[in-house]
């Protein structure tokens, strides 16, 4: 039970504990911010290219950083002239994966855009991250990671091909057709794991996708490699 303070007595120590839970919950209360975690969850990167990534400009991404930096979200390192961001802790992925599991549950809006944007596009029930490993172990399937190269570089799923959705169309031929192809990307509601699948179907392909992305896959615990595409 939380008690209140009294007359010039110091707060009691639940309330300290809940200020500073709020100064976490002040700092993810901004979409910028979110997309930013977002996209660290896939790699380190500089400010300059989280600023390209999420579309904002430089000043702007500075500021969200520094907010996320003071809540212990994020942490810096110099890299020469560069100042690179990392997420200070894998947990940051679980958080982000329960506000989206509250708002799917408890927020029409959100099933309306996930009905709207998602849902209709690909109505196939995914695959979940347990049922891709027991796929992988008897190999009947190719995984393909369609997240830019220097998100793949920084880690990716065993085995994984990195075909951007840029590079889709033109590396078809590539593809085997003799396998179930899995495409993945940054989590369960980022659409160039749609796009690649919906391309992929068009073309004769037997396709689905991850339930989730590479961030959640990790924060599982589930084995990762790093490097760039051979």
């Amino acid at each position: 039970m939380i008690t209140t303070s009294r007359g010039n007595a110091s707060p009691p120590p639940e309330h300290l504990v809940l200020e500073q839970l709020a100064t976490v919950a002040r700092a993810l209360a901004q979409p910028h911010r979110l997309l930013l975690l977002t996209i660290l969850a896939q790699g380190e990167r500089s400010v300059e290219t989280l600023a390209e990534a999420a579309g904002l400009k430089l000043g702007n991404t500075s500021q969200h950083l520094h907010r996320l930096q003071r809540a212990g979200l994020v942490t810096s390192r110099k890299d020469a002239q560069r100042v690179v961001y990392q997420l200070s802790d894998e947990a940051a992925v679980v958080v982000l994966a329960i506000l989206r599991q509250i708002a799917e549950r408890n927020l029409a809006q959100m099933s309306v855009i996930a009905q709207k944007y998602f849902h209709e596009r690909d109505p196939l029930e995914p695959v979940s991250r347990e049922e891709l490993r027991r796929r992988i172990r008897k190999d009947t399937v190719t995984i393909i990671d369609v997240r830019p190269a220097e998100e793949f570089a920084a880690g990716h799923l065993p085995g994984a091909i990195n075909v951007p959705t840029e590079e889709l169309e033109r590396r078809l031929r590539k593809l085997p057709r003799d396998k179930e192809i899995i495409a993945y990307c940054r989590g369960p509601y980022c659409l160039m794991s749609y796009e690649a699948v919906e391309t992929l179907r068009r073309r004769g392909f037997k396709a689905i996708r991850l339930q989730d992305g590479y961030p959640e896959w990790k924060a599982a615990g589930f084995p990762v490699e790093a490097g760039n595409a051979p």
